[in-house]
């Protein structure tokens, strides 16, 4: 069975102002998510499952779905906040709980092994063959721990209009992924990487760190340890209506306890994404030269146009 592709569509967007999951940025309205999902049914991925709130479903029904219908076989599920383990009450929390349960929250609707990726990240066609071909590979069987993560240069990741949060990677010398640390507040500034602590202190990063955008490749063991996360998560952080349980976390904590590897797949690719308003002209301006030079048709799919 070939790999699917879990694309996560439930965030808030609060640095964007806006539903940035179905902005456009193509010549005919196609979101970020739109060439997404063109780009891994070309490198074989043959289901596609994004995740979203209940909130935005007629929209993005209307704007992603609706247009590749017949040339994808692509669903959606809920994430809700009160989709939490058995035992705990539902705390009064709007905000999503974040990444590991976005990926809980497809349990019922992956078949064999699938790859996660941000709904507002364009990652391009060879990080997503990376993906399948290692899926796709017998030693790296449904019935294993073995996973997988597309490596970026952080100097590839930033944007000009603000700070960004990164997960920093650290690799061993076989290509196999160590820990991640999420780092919030990363920024340019005089030329430099610049990251600033909850205590104001400042520290200087590289160009070449490895970092993580989420894009992960996973097979179904991944969702009994993310629920045994979520609970220890939840015996502490229940009552915290803004911290966030991090696909991350529970990756660190397999590594740490030698549950799970993850081969680092390195990509030198130049990242696109809309973390604000102001990276929507650099975004579609890419895209256009990528049409002009052939990389996409001018219309990614044969079903409706948007509005």
């Amino acid at each position: 069975m070939d790999p699917s592709l879990v694309v996560m569509a439930a965030g808030m967007g609060s640095r964007f102002g806006g539903l940035k999951q179905i902005e456009p940025v193509g010549l005919h309205g196609e979101s970020i998510a739109d060439f997404s999902v063109y780009d891994a049914k070309r490198a074989g991925f043959s289901k596609i499952v994004f995740v979203i709130k209940r909130e935005i479903e007629e929209a993005f029904r209307k704007k992603v779905l609706r247009p590749m219908e017949g040339d994808v076989d692509a669903v959606c599920v809920y994430q809700e906040t009160g989709d939490i383990p058995a035992g705990f009450a539902v705390p009064n929390r709007e905000k999503p709980w974040g990444t590991g349960q976005a990926i809980l929250c497809c349990r019922r609707a992956v078949e064999g092994s699938f790859a996660v990726v941000n709904a507002d990240d364009f990652y391009g066609y060879q990080s997503f063959r990376q993906l399948y071909d290692f899926l796709a590979a017998p030693e790296n069987g449904p019935q294993t721990t073995n996973y997988c993560m597309v490596g970026y240069a952080l100097g590839n990741t930033l944007t000009e209009h603000g700070s960004v949060s990164r997960g920093l990677c650290g690799v061993d010398a076989g290509g196999y992924l160590i820990n991640v640390e999420e780092l919030r507040n990363i920024r340019l500034q005089g030329g430099r990487i610049i990251q600033t602590n909850e205590d104001a202190t400042i520290r200087e990063l590289q160009p070449d760190d490895t970092v993580s955008m989420n894009a992960w490749g996973f097979t179904p063991c991944i969702f009994d340890q993310l629920e045994e996360g979520f609970v220890r998560f939840l015996q502490t952080h229940i009552h915290d209506v803004q911290t966030e349980y991090y696909m991350q976390l529970t990756v660190s904590e397999m590594l740490a306890a030698k549950r799970a590897t993850v081969k680092v797949l390195p990509s030198r690719a130049q990242w696109y994404g809309v973390t604000y308003k102001e990276d929507l002209a650099s975004v579609r301006s890419a895209i256009r030269r990528m049409i002009h030079d052939g990389v996409y048709p001018e219309s990614l799919w044969n079903g409706a146009r948007r509005a």
